[in-house]
């Protein structure tokens, strides 16, 4: 893959002689998902603010693209247009009086005509799904709204790479998973995306490289198993093992499962249970197999809120789910009530590996996400469920 960010023997201490950062070296890829993740005083917030410029590197480099950072006026706007950056808190970053103005910030100072600035602030609020909240202001919206607008604001200037210090700090667990799945969504639109959390269950789960720090320096880097496979190091780093790997390795202890390495998620531990339920059963069993449901996705950009409503009455599926914010925003348009907003396509290959059907509700590169998703698992597991995507006839 192409590397997008780099970093150089990397280095920066504080005025106090706090040393933030010592001899980093990464090289983060193109169109990944990454997650820094390490104890409070790790680095990991200094590192993000070190890929877009806003600090500069007292020793080592950053490059983009092959080539280092420079730190006049010109090329740090050039800079944070490719690399846009969501702080922690939104009320850092947000300071307009009406949302559009503070959406419209970053094109207007690109230097963009005041109808580009309209199309893209548009775009971007549509995406976030604030359309309607253009001249609110900024402080009396939920942190929910607030990050959804500090999102948008970024979105905007079409960044390639979108940093986002901590993004479910402060919000609900639902507004959390909508705002994960967001960036899922804005990931397999091609950009690359890098986050840093405290949420080992978070990172496990999402990303495709963690990046493990602590103390100003790298301990470890590599997919969720390879990192959190390793107890002894997430002990050193002071953080907790995800709940999922936790579980399995006490299930493992007691013999209770048998596996190469821990599942990175609920399916994944319903399945290694059930195979090892299946292992101890009696030879004499004779429980009928139970068929599989079927899982329909339908795009919400083709179909109207009318014929999907005709299609769930032709299909009746058991469950009902929907993904992005296109999606979830028709679905209570046309009041249709949803059992799933988030992890929607694990919690329906879950209802239909016990025989219930369900719907996915989605747009754009979700879709084929979708039907990817079941495949591997398919292929993975053994599975047989068939994924049928719908068209206004409901096939």
């Amino acid at each position: 893959m192409t590397t997008i960010l780099e970093t150089q023997d990397l280095g920066y201490y504080y005025g106090d002689g706090t040393v933030a950062l010592e001899n980093v070296n990464v090289k983060l890829e193109e169109g990944r998902k990454v997650a820094l993740v390490g104890p409070n005083g790790a680095g990991k917030s200094t590192l993000m603010l070190m890929f877009n410029g806003i600090l500069q590197p007292k020793a080592g480099s950053v490059l983009f693209r092959g080539q280092p950072l420079n730190y006049d006026a010109s090329s740090l706007r050039s800079i944070r247009r490719a690399v846009g950056m969501v702080f922690q808190n939104s009320d850092d970053q947000l300071f307009a009086p009406t949302v559009y103005q503070d959406v419209a910030f970053g094109p207007a100072n690109l230097g963009y005509s005041a109808e580009k600035v309209k199309r893209y602030v548009t775009y971007a609020l549509a995406y976030v799904g604030l359309s309607g909240y253009e001249r609110r202001p900024p402080h009396h919206l939920s942190g929910g709204e607030k990050k959804r607008v500090a999102i948008a604001g970024i979105l905007a200037m079409e960044p390639e790479v979108m940093i986002l210090d901590e993004p479910t700090s402060n919000l609900d667990p639902a507004t959390s998973e909508e705002i994960m799945e967001m960036l899922e969504e804005l990931n397999l639109g091609g950009k690359t995306l890098i986050i840093s959390t405290h949420d080992v269950d978070l990172a496990y789960r999402w990303a495709d490289e963690v990046i493990l720090m602590k103390d100003g320096g790298v301990l470890r880097r590599g997919s969720g198993p390879e990192v959190f496979g390793d107890s002894e190091l997430i002990k050193e780093a002071r953080l907790k093992l995800p709940i999922v790997v936790d579980l399995y390795q006490e299930l493992a202890g007691r013999g209770l499962v048998d596996g190469p390495k821990p599942p990175r998620n609920i399916l994944e531990l319903c399945d290694t249970l059930e195979q090892g339920c299946k292992g101890r059963a009696p030879s004499s069993s004779t429980a009928e197999p139970i068929e599989p449901g079927k899982i329909y996705i339908c795009n919400v950009d083709e179909l109207e809120a009318p014929q999907i409503i005709a299609i769930l009455e032709k299909i009746q599926p058991s469950c009902k789910g929907a993904m992005g914010t296109s999606a979830k925003v028709m679905a209570e348009g046309a009041g249709i009530a949803l059992d799933f907003t988030y992890g929607v396509i694990d919690k329906c290959i879950l209802k239909a590996l016990i025989g219930k059907s369900s719907l996915i509700m989605t747009s754009g590169g979700m879709v084929d996400h979708a039907q990817n998703r079941i495949r591997d698992y398919c292929r993975e597991s053994g599975a047989v469920i068939e994924a049928v995507r719908l068209s206004d006839g409901a096939n």
